[in-house]
């Protein structure tokens, strides 16, 4: 019979493609790892993997087989958590996948409190751009997403907690000391500094002010939001920033303004990604709850 420890050192392999870092991730011996593995495709009577010195592949029968194999995992895992639902709230531990342009101004706004609450609460944070982590929750890595919407899901569920503006960051020698809205007809395009392609920020940045087919070559590859901030201190550009990050973004840059952009809203959500019938569903309702009341507290009215 086929057994979860096979399974589970079958879908080590295709993640490492490599016998000995499997084992090295399972705590077990190369041997005992290959054993399983060697077995488990004679129970099945087919090669899930093909070896040699250099290289591990995945058979097309193989994929087959680790995908379900996957699924099996799934349900296993929230087959032991259904039995810790009763028990008091977070009593195990999570893992919640952020993206970068969320994660800095989010995390320190609401981890305290959430600390503070629920004092015993191990929670392991992952950052990676939305397509990963969208991913990651549809096969069980992580329970949950922080993504900023609109982004595709589909076959997800998504619990909205906060919503959001953009503001136009300029030096103040480049900007009316009182102007206090601009609109993207205003914005001088050329000079706006995004970042790179693969951001959804970027990408609702865009759709904010009408311009998603615009080309822009100001655009930084690897910059992130903090470093556009220091360009525009710079006066190398002007960019806009979500209204959750700019406390962090412009705190003691007294060179800097910053203004409402004055298109219709809100410019984007935040909201928590999970899979449907996730069996830890109160308990990210209650995440959501902090996360919007600490945001609210911090940043002004959702």
């Amino acid at each position: 019979m086929i057994s979860l420890k096979q399974l589970h050192y079958a879908l080590a392999i295709e993640k490492t493609l490599h016998f000995k870092k499997a084992a090295e991730a399972c705590n077990v011996s190369q041997s005992a790892l290959s054993t399983a593995i060697t077995e488990l495709e004679k129970q099945l009577g087919v090669t899930v993997f093909e070896r040699n010195n250099k290289q591990v592949l995945i058979t097309n029968n193989g994929q087959l087989i680790l995908d379900k194999a996957k699924r099996v995992k799934l349900e296993l895992d929230e087959l032991l958590l259904i039995a810790q639902t009763n028990k008091q709230p977070f009593y195990s531990p999570m893992s919640i996948g952020v993206i970068p342009t969320i994660g800095p101004y989010l995390l320190p706004k609401v981890l305290p409190e959430v600390r503070k609450q629920f004092p015993s609460f191990k929670l392991k944070i992952i950052e990676e751009q939305s397509h990963i982590l969208v991913e990651k929750v549809r096969t069980g890595e992580i329970d949950a997403a922080i993504l900023a919407l609109p982004f595709p899901i589909e076959g997800l569920m998504s619990f909205n907690f906060w919503q959001e503006d953009f503001y136009w960051v300029c030096h103040k020698d480049e900007c009316p000391k009182k102007l206090q809205e601009i609109t993207s007809e205003e914005l001088e395009i050329d000079k706006l500094m995004l970042l790179k392609e693969g951001h959804c920020l970027k990408e609702h940045a865009l759709a904010a002010c009408s311009l998603q087919n615009k080309k822009q070559d100001s655009d930084f590859d690897s910059a992130s939001l903090h470093t556009l901030v220091q360009m525009v201190a710079g006066k190398l550009g002007t960019t806009l920033v979500p209204q959750m990050a700019l406390d962090q973004l412009t705190y003691n840059e007294s060179e800097l303004r910053a203004v409402h952009l004055n298109e219709p809203g809100p410019h984007r959500t935040i909201a928590l990604v999970i899979r449907p019938n996730y069996v830890r569903t109160n308990e990210l309702t209650l995440l959501k709850d902090i996360f919007s009341q600490q945001l609210t507290k911090k940043c002004g009215l959702a």
